[in-house]
């Protein structure tokens, strides 16, 4: 070996020990980033905050009728009577987006069901997929609460 190529020989080593420290660096910063991110949707911090909306009065909705409400975030939802009684048990909340392509469904008071007209989606009074394509995936409609109070009837709404 000459006396010029002996620099040569710890650049080298600098240089690969630089590329690995480097190497090793964006993998733990990639995979840290990663398991923040998944860990924020798998586990989040709290339950979404919940408020309560007033809807109807109970004695001018009657039984079979129904009605779209829009909550705060822009959801729509579709709440429809099915008793007289005058409790909560009355009425039933649920999202009026069906959950296989998006489509608006809408409540059929004579036929006791909620249905979307995109692909024929039956569910049933409680949201479950009766027929068509969300029954055959299993899919329902999300369900809201309802309280009725002094005669007012009221929704709980995440915001």
């Amino acid at each position: 070996m000459s006396s010029s190529d002996e620099p040569e020989e710890p650049r080298r080593k600098f240089l690969a020990t630089s590329a690995r420290l480097g190497m090793a660096g964006g993998l733990l910063a990639g995979y840290g980033a990663f398991g923040a991110v998944a860990g924020r949707f798998l586990y989040p911090a709290h339950d979404r905050e919940t408020v309560r909306l007033f809807v109807a009065v109970v004695h001018e909705m009657a039984a079979g009728a129904s009605m779209t409400f829009l909550g705060p975030a822009g959801e729509r939802i579709a709440i429809a009577r099915r008793a007289e009684a005058g409790t909560a048990e009355d009425f039933v909340a649920l999202s009026s987006i069906c959950p296989h392509l998006g489509c608006q469904v809408h409540w059929e008071g004579d036929h006791d069901r909620f249905f979307c007209p995109c692909h024929n989606g039956v569910f049933d009074p409680e949201g479950r997929a009766l027929e068509g394509p969300p029954a055959k995936a299993g899919q329902s409609l999300s369900r809201y609460r309802l309280f009725v109070d002094g005669g007012l009837l009221y929704i709980e709404v995440p915001v």
